[in-house]
């Protein structure tokens, strides 16, 4: 056995056999994970519990700093042509594996590949559509081999696009993008990364419990990372993870309680962290089977009838926004339209909803009956058993309510067959429209409802294909338009990130993305 991989092996051993923080002399932070990841295959995840994780054990290109900028991660540095169409990134000579292997142009041409590969049919393959040659892999008209990612030499990737694409940069911190290496597939360390590129690799996964991160000694940049282990608590209850941060056994939750986010705001008022994000909690139709398909009138009344100011107020109640937009306001350069019922009261919206519910073939001697699937969670109940007893109130509709597991829900949602109306949400991976936009395409593996209007699909093309930043707003701004009109969804609310900190996690700081490194956090004596 080589000393490198008796080397690796020992800290392994050490971290994964500690059982407790003071035993091994080990900083060890604990953080709350609302869901178990669907995962951890960095091009296969598509939830925000995944890529949480893959943010501490995976890198990218780049990478977010603690505030939410756009910096340096495992390329040191990077050009871009005048015609803005080529990208040339430069990878740190000290960057590494966690097994010490050294990070390579190649380990990012094939995750690229990967991620376009219509084999691995990856939830994100078309955010990188504009890379050339991507869009015709994905659909099987050229060879994954063709796509527009080459390693010049060891140490240089060159990315090529069919068009500008402004938040490149910002993409390409996405999970989706990060690196694997091919002599790992096929031992399970891509969908269970045991070894990694990122400040961590997976140590541990007990499924619904725990999942255990230690540092890779390896890291480029380790000489800056402060803490040993990351424990990610999998607690789907909220109130039991609340109960598990007053108790001691987390230092960071995933989200606050609504029913008791009054009383934590007044016994932890310095702990409590609320901060403006991009993301939006919406209700989805499926378009593709009655009693949806072909009826915008009766997705519209339903939209109508839903009082948005009284679930954020009565039912979230933690500062989120009542949604009439798919696209969050703060994102830059886009001033999102609006429903066109935005300014009408609930009583005038209510009124207009019953006339379309009956234009659309329904009414008390024909009520409409319903389904609706949400993912098991205390917020997720309230929010259905509230829109429940608002249809009925107002429309008469008959709504069955079905909670089911977070991973058995997003399957049945993409069957199509049975699923009626659906609970899901969207958090965008970088600050640009299009991260909402591109959802509703045709095409999208994203595009849950089934949603397809082709006036839609052609500005969102048309968008991409302005170098000019305010025209391109423009046709994205259209786009929404259109769809909104169309009624595939109803938007409910906007997120805000809820979190509750121990005073001994240092480094902490809001973020409108809200993504927060392990590696940039610290534990020490409280202030």
């Amino acid at each position: 056995m080589t000393r490198l991989r008796w080397l690796t092996i020992t800290v392994f051993a050490l971290l994964v056999s500690a059982c407790a923080d003071h035993d091994a002399g080990l900083s060890v932070l604990k953080r709350g994970l609302g869901t178990e990841p669907e995962s951890l295959d960095p091009q296969m995840a598509r939830s925000v519990q995944a890529a949480d994780v893959l943010r501490d054990t995976g890198e990218g290109l780049v990478g977010y700093s603690a505030d939410g900028r756009v910096v340096a991660a495992a390329a040191e540095s990077w050009e871009i042509s005048e015609d803005a169409l080529e990208y040339t990134f430069t990878i740190r000579e000290n960057a590494r594996w966690s097994d010490g292997v050294p990070l390579t142009a190649e380990h990012f041409v094939h995750g690229m590949r990967r991620l376009v590969n219509p084999d691995i049919a990856a939830f994100y393959s078309q955010s990188v559509a504009s890379i050339d040659n991507a869009a015709c892999i994905i659909v099987r008209e050229c060879d994954v081999d063709e796509l527009g990612v080459e390693a010049l030499d060891d140490k240089t990737v060159l990315i090529r696009l069919e068009r500008p694409v402004p938040y490149l940069l910002s993409l390409l911190t996405h999970p989706s993008t990060f690196p694997v290496r091919a002599d790992l597939e096929g031992q399970d360390r891509v969908t269970t990364p045991t070894v990694s590129n990122g400040a961590y690799a997976m140590a541990r996964h007990d499924p619904g419990s725990v999942i255990r991160l230690i540092r890779n000694e390896y890291y480029w940049n380790n000489a800056a990372t402060a803490i040993d282990v990351v424990d990610y608590y999998i607690v789907t209850e909220e109130a039991l993870e609340l109960n598990r941060y007053r108790a001691g056994d987390l230092h960071i939750t995933s989200n606050v309680p609504p029913a008791t986010f009054q009383s934590v705001r007044e016994r932890f008022p310095d702990e409590l962290k609320v901060a403006s994000y991009l993301g939006v909690y919406y209700y989805g139709f499926n378009m593709t089977q009655p009693p949806f398909k072909d009826n915008p009138k009766l997705r519209q009344a339903l939209s109508m009838a839903i009082d948005r100011e009284v679930l954020v107020e009565k039912v979230t109640g933690r500062g989120e926004a009542p949604a009439y937009s798919f696209v969050p306001p703060g994102v830059n350069n886009y001033i999102p339209p609006k429903l066109s019922y935005a300014d009408l009261s609930q009583e005038e919206r209510n009124d207009i909803a019953r006339s379309l519910y009956a234009e659309a073939g329904y009414g008390p001697d024909n009520p409409l009956t319903i389904e609706l699937r949400y993912n098991t969670s205390d917020t997720q109940r309230r929010m259905a058993l509230a829109i429940q007893a608002m249809w009925e109130e107002v429309l008469g509709v008959e709504t069955v309510i079905v909670n089911e597991e977070f991973q058995v829900l997003l399957a049945n949602i993409r069957k199509r067959e049975e699923t009626e109306v659906f609970r899901a949400s969207w958090i965008g991976d970088y600050n640009d429209a299009q991260t909402f936009l591109d959802l509703m395409l045709t095409n999208s593996a994203s595009n849950l409802p089934g949603y397809g209007n082709p006036a839609y699909d052609e500005l969102m093309v048309k968008a991409a294909e302005q170098t000019d930043l305010d025209r391109r707003r423009l046709f994205l701004e259209e786009a929404e338009r259109v769809m909104l009109a169309d009624h595939p969804l109803i938007p409910i609310y906007f997120y805000v990130s809820k979190h509750l900190i121990k005073p001994e996690v240092k480094g902490w700081q809001d973020n409108i993305l809200d993504y927060h490194y392990s590696q940039h956090l610290s534990l020490g004596e409280p202030d």
